[in-house]
């Protein structure tokens, strides 16, 4: 069995919770011309590995689905992913995440059980493989929240991470939201900006958002607001810097206010330009700008 790296194919793990999209991330990447492999058992990964070095280059990239129908899976998978590391394989991750609410609807919608739920509730299995996956998503190299994705964003996703063209050291992505609708599940980095004062209480700029002008004006004339622009954009420095050295090629950075759609909108805006500026291959979301 080869132990060197020269002609080991580019990996990528999908893991994530039953429900939050595994199967269309796999059809994602078989599209976009991987070799993927569902319900891998995690100790077959390394042998599929070395079976794809000695393709030749017939079969350079590979996804596993790896998810709890195996049930003993999680020491494998450790184990596994810890022995390819220590052989230099180019190593992805990919957890696919979803709100508890939204996995009961979709359970609840196609009549299925929970796989974990044995004779109790969908919910009851969700808080197990939650417990199981903790430690799986604390390692992960990309969590993708699905609560809000239909299968056309999921797709979207994918082809901006996977498919074939220079990648960068690291890509972000600067997401602004309302805390009244929740803290986004896939941040790295949340920053508040409830300590400015709230454009909904100007009337003529209730109705506006944070890309406008004469809203972004209002809030960075408000005291600290530049001053916080700045010290972090400075720490963002620290981190990504960091990020870079440590390998990690996804940032998400989650910028909030009440609603999502001034203060946090106009300071998104502002930190992905800086983040723009400094290298970093940015992407901005606005997720609930419009959502009242």
């Amino acid at each position: 069995m080869p132990n060197g790296t020269e002609n080991a194919p580019e990996l990528v793990i999908i893991s994530g919770m039953s429900g939050a999209g595994r199967s269309t991330a796999a059809k994602c990447l078989e599209d976009l011309g991987w070799f993927v492999v569902d319900n891998l058992p995690p100790a077959l990964i390394p042998t599929m590995v070395d079976l794809g070095a000695r393709s030749q280059g017939a079969v350079p990239k590979i996804g596993a689905v790896v998810d709890v129908r195996g049930r003993t899976f999680f020491d494998d998978l450790l184990t596994s992913l810890d022995e390819l590391e220590k052989r230099g394989v180019r190593l992805r991750v990919v957890f696919l995440d979803s709100s508890d609410d939204a996995l009961v609807r979709r359970f609840e919608s196609v009549r299925r059980p929970h796989p974990l739920q044995g004779d109790g509730r969908i919910v009851d299995g969700i808080e197990r493989e939650r417990d199981l996956l903790r430690e799986l998503r604390g390692e992960a190299d990309l969590v993708i929240d699905t609560s809000n994705l239909n299968v056309h964003q999921l797709r979207a996703k994918f082809d901006a991470q996977f498919a074939d063209k220079d990648e960068p050291e690291l890509r972000a992505t600067v997401m602004s939201f309302g805390f009244k609708y929740g803290l986004p599940v896939d941040a790295d980095l949340v920053v508040d900006c409830r300590f400015l004062p709230n454009p909904h209480w100007v009337p003529e700029l209730r109705a506006r958002t944070g890309t406008d002008a004469d809203v972004a004006e209002y809030v960075f004339q408000q005291p600290g607001a530049q001053e916080f622009l700045d010290g972090y954009a400075e720490l963002l420095r620290i981190v990504t810097e960091g990020y870079r050295r440590e390998g990690k090629r996804y940032m998400t950075l989650a910028v909030g206010c009440t609603g999502g759609k001034h203060r946090s909108v106009a300071m998104s805006e502002r930190l992905t330009k800086r983040l723009i500026a400094d290298g970093v291959e940015t992407v901005l979301v606005h997720r609930d700008m419009g959502r009242e």
